[in-house]
C-alpha cells in the first residue's frame, strides 16, 4: 500500500560488484551471510558528501541494513567490518583474482534471495587470504574454484579414475569425463598433465598450502587451465574476468 513502510533487514555481507545507477547511485551486488545474493540500491554514493560510499566498494566485508523492495532493495546503513579491497586495489595480479572470484560467486547463486552460507565463507576467506598476501593470488584463486565446484558437487575427481574409480594416480585428465582417468578408460583428447599439476590440484582442494606454495611455475599455470577449463565446462560460458587473470606473480 502506499506510504507503507518496507520492512528491515540487517546481515554481514561481501560486496561483489557495483554498478553506476544514475548521477549519483549506485547498484551493489551482495553475498550475504544468511540471505544469499541480493542487489540493492545505494542512494548518493557517489556524491563527496557521502557517508558510507567508501563502505561499498568492492570485495569488503560490511555490515549492512536494507529496506527491502519488490524488485531493487535500498540500502539505508553500512557499516565496515573489514574493508578488504583496499589491500590489494593497486596490485593487479590479486585485484584480477578478487575479480574472478566474485564473478564466480555471482553466477553461483543464479537465484536471488537463497541462503548460501558455504560459499559466503568460502568467498570471505579467499577475500582475506588475498588481503593476507601470503599466498600466490592465481593460488588463491585456483583453490577458490576447486572448493567452489565441490561445494556444488562437480569437483574434479583427482585421486581415482572418474570414470571406472581405479585408485590413482592417473595420467590424463578429460574435462568432459570428470576428471582424471585410468589408461582404459582414458577417451580421445585428454590432457596429459604432470603428475605434480594434479598433487597441486589435490592439495588446493584439501588445503596443503606447503605442497601448493612450492610448487613450479609450469604446474601453477597447467592446474590454472585445468581448473578454469573444468569450471567454464559446468557453467557452460566463459567468465568474463577469467581470461584477465594475471598469473605471472609468485610468492
Amino acid at each position: 500500500m502506499p506510504g507503507m513502510r518496507r520492512p528491515l533487514q540487517r546481515d554481514d555481507a561481501i560486496v561483489l560488484r557495483v554498478q553506476k545507477l544514475g548521477e549519483s547511485d549506485r547498484i551493489i551486488t551482495l553475498l550475504t551471510r544468511r540471505h544469499g545474493r541480493l542487489r540493492a540500491v545505494a542512494r548518493g554514493v557517489r556524491k563527496m558528501t557521502s557517508r558510507y560510499g567508501a563502505r561499498l566498494e568492492p570485495f569488503g566485508h560490511i555490515d549492512v541494513q536494507w529496506a527491502e523492495g519488490a524488485g531493487l532493495h535500498t540500502i539505508s546503513q553500512v557499516e565496515g567490518i573489514s574493508l578488504l579491497g583496499k589491500h590489494f586495489v593497486e596490485d593487479y595480479p590479486r585485484y584480477t583474482a578478487a575479480s574472478a572470484i566474485a564473478e564466480t560467486a555471482e553466477r553461483l547463486t543464479a537465484e536471488e534471495g537463497q541462503p548460501a552460507l558455504r560459499l559466503f565463507q568460502l568467498t570471505l576467506g579467499a577475500f582475506r587470504a588475498l588481503a593476507d598476501g601470503e599466498h600466490s593470488g592465481t593460488l588463491v584463486l585456483d583453490a577458490y574454484l576447486l572448493r567452489a565446484m565441490a561445494h556444488e558437487g562437480w569437483a574434479p575427481v583427482l585421486a581415482e579414475c572418474a570414470v571406472c574409480s581405479a585408485p590413482g594416480p592417473h595420467r590424463a585428465f578429460s574435462v568432459a569425463a570428470g576428471g582424471s582417468v585410468c589408461s582404459q578408460c582414458r577417451p580421445p583428447g585428454a590432457a596429459h598433465p604432470n603428475p605434480a599439476t594434479i598433487e597441486l590440484m589435490l592439495a588446493l582442494l584439501n588445503g596443503d598450502w606447503k605442497i601448493a606454495d612450492a610448487a613450479e611455475e609450469a604446474q601453477r599455470r597447467q592446474c590454472s587451465g585445468l581448473v578454469a577449463a573444468h569450471l567454464q565446462w559446468h557453467m557452460e560460458r566463459a567468465l568474463r574476468s577469467l581470461p584477465l587473470v594475471d598469473r605471472g606473480e609468485r610468492t
